[in-house]
């Protein structure tokens, strides 16, 4: 069980105030004080400084805010395990849409194995998983994007394509090459969404933006794209394991755009410096056989 200082000392870092960490602790900001002035002499040196009118940490204070989160969600899990002692077991993790889209198969062979086990699953963006993480919401994520390797540690999970793709009525050739392409609508996720940055990092590398398109169609989830597609509005980009099944049934249709190719990898991930590292490398090889 962590010290109710360390506590005060991640709502401090959560808010970056010492007034809004008091009023979510419902104590005083000079109780609050009082912690962190503790900490600071229990560790010999200062936590936090001021940067203008802006709290910040230092750079002892982010080495244990690394250290005492780790241990934080190390201690909801246990509690969940205890728990677990006398109720079912539990899974809590998270993925982006596509990742969770793509395990969801794997994902039923491990529950259809584990007939006792409560599962709550998290589908958000990558940035979203993360606080997730070190907050302690959930034990681990999948995701596609880049992430701090100094906080958490990965493993390879797979490596996806991502695809052109429209309806079978769309007007468009089968094979084109990229500058062929930017004749044609384009329909994308959000400013957020990963697999966008990684398209757009991609078209850069080749000197294009979405701008280059003549019209772009950008919706929120991965089942508008996947609709508007289908219904013959545009090209999409996505990974070709989140369309595998509009492909096979033909609502969907490949295009190979001859000179641009998009690969990127999944990572499973979990705060760095966990206790749970056994626990979480099997629950991943059960996922990725």
């Amino acid at each position: 069980m962590l010290d109710f200082r360390i506590h005060t000392f991640l709502c401090v870092c959560r808010h970056m105030n010492y007034t809004r960490a008091a009023a979510e602790l419902h104590i005083t900001q000079p109780a609050v004080s009082q912690h962190i002035r503790y900490l600071e002499r229990e560790y010999g040196t200062k936590l936090f400084s001021y940067k203008g009118k802006h709290l910040q940490l230092t750079q002892a204070g982010h080495i244990l805010w690394n250290a005492v989160t780790a241990i934080s969600h190390d201690d909801a899990i246990l509690k969940e395990h205890l728990r677990d002692l006398q109720h079912n077991r539990s899974l809590t993790f998270g993925a982006t849409p596509t990742a969770g889209v793509g395990i969801l198969d794997k994902l039923a062979d491990l529950l259809k194995h584990n007939d006792d086990m409560n599962l709550r699953m998290e589908i958000a963006d990558a940035e979203k998983l993360l606080q997730s993480l070190d907050d302690g919401a959930i034990d681990f994520a999948i995701v596609e994007s880049s992430f701090d390797q100094g906080r958490y540690e990965s493993l390879l999970f797979s490596n996806e394509p991502i695809v052109a793709v429209c309806g079978t009525g769309y007007e468009a050739p089968e094979e084109m090459t990229l500058s062929e392409l930017m004749r044609y609508r384009i329909i994308v996720r959000e400013r957020h969404a990963g697999a966008r940055r990684i398209l757009e990092h991609k078209l850069a590398e080749q000197g294009y933006t979405l701008d280059h398109f003549p019209a772009r169609y950008e919706v929120g989830s991965l089942s508008a794209v996947k609709g508007l597609a289908c219904r013959d509005c545009g090209i999409a980009f996505l990974y070709e394991t989140s369309v595998q099944k509009e492909m096979a049934d033909g609502t969907l249709r490949r295009i190979v755009v001859k000179d641009f190719s998009v690969m990127h990898a999944f990572s499973f991930l979990w705060r760095k410096g966990s206790m749970y590292r056994a626990l979480f490398t099997q629950i991943y090889d059960q996922l990725k056989d």
